[in-house]
C-alpha cells in the first residue's frame, strides 16, 4: 500500500509539487472513515475542502425538490471530488454518501488557497474552471429535474433584465433556445405559445417579452 506522500502524488492536482509542498499537503489532510450508505456532506452546505477517495467508493449525487435523484460520479480510490466549491469557496455542488465502507482524505481549502498564493494567474484560471463546472452542473441538473416548459421559463428569466416590469428577451431564434434548453424547435414554439397564452410572456413579432416574472418562477 502506497504512503500517504505517494498517493497524494498520485492526484492530478498534486503531481507537480515539490517535496516540500507535497509534504504541506500530507500534514494538512484529514482522514475520515465513513460506513455504508453514511453521508459525507449535503449539497448546499458549507465546503470543507477537496476530497481524495483512499479506500472504497463514494457516490455522488443530485437531488431534486421531489426527491429524484441523479448520480453525478462514482469516486473510487485517487479520484477527488467536491472540486469546484474546494477552489472557489462556495457551498457544495452536490451531497456525497458512501456506497461502501470507505476511507477518505480531506484537504482543507486554506491549503489548496496557500499552493496557489504565489500565482495570480493560477488561481484565476482555476476560479474560472471552478464557475464553468457550477454552471454545467446546473445544465445537468435542469435537463435532468425540470421539464421543457421550466427549462424555458428559467432561460426567459434569466435573459430578461429589468425586475419586476416587462422586460424584452436578446432576439434568440427557436432553434438557438431549443439547443440552450436540451429540445427541439416545434417543442419550443408549442410551449412558448402556451406561454403567451397564459400571460407569462408577450410574443411582437419576432420579439419575447417577459410581462409576468412571477408566473414564470412559479414554472421553473
Amino acid at each position: 500500500m502506497p504512503s500517504r506522500i505517494d498517493f497524494l502524488r498520485m492526484i492530478p492536482y498534486f503531481t507537480g509539487l515539490s517535496e516540500e509542498e507535497i509534504k504541506q499537503v500530507d500534514k494538512a489532510l484529514v482522514e475520515r472513515s465513513f460506513a455504508k450508505g453514511q453521508i459525507l456532506f449535503l449539497d448546499g452546505e458549507p465546503c470543507q475542502g477537496l476530497y481524495l477517495v483512499g479506500a472504497g467508493r463514494i457516490r455522488i449525487f443530485k437531488t431534486s425538490e421531489g426527491g429524484r435523484e441523479i448520480v453525478m460520479l462514482i469516486a473510487r480510490p485517487g479520484d477527488s471530488f467536491n472540486d469546484a466549491p474546494a477552489f472557489d469557496g462556495g457551498s457544495n455542488l452536490m451531497s456525497a454518501s458512501a456506497s461502501e465502507s470507505s476511507t477518505v482524505y480531506i484537504v482543507p481549502r486554506q491549503t489548496l488557497v496557500s499552493l496557489l498564493g504565489g500565482c495570480s494567474a493560477g488561481a484565476a484560471i482555476v476560479n474560472g474552471l471552478a464557475a464553468r463546472l457550477r454552471h454545467l452542473t446546473g445544465v445537468v441538473e435542469d435537463l435532468s429535474f425540470h421539464s421543457v416548459t421550466g427549462r424555458l421559463a428559467k432561460l426567459l428569466l434569466g435573459l430578461a433584465v429589468a425586475e419586476g416590469k416587462s422586460a424584452s428577451v436578446p432576439r434568440l431564434t427557436q432553434d438557438e433556445m431549443a439547443a440552450m434548453v436540451g429540445s427541439v424547435r416545434d417543442v419550443i414554439g408549442r410551449v412558448l405559445r402556451v406561454l403567451e397564452k397564459d400571460g407569462a410572456i408577450r410574443i411582437e413579432g419576432h420579439r419575447i417579452m417577459v410581462v409576468n416574472q412571477e408566473l414564470l418562477r412559479n414554472m421553473v
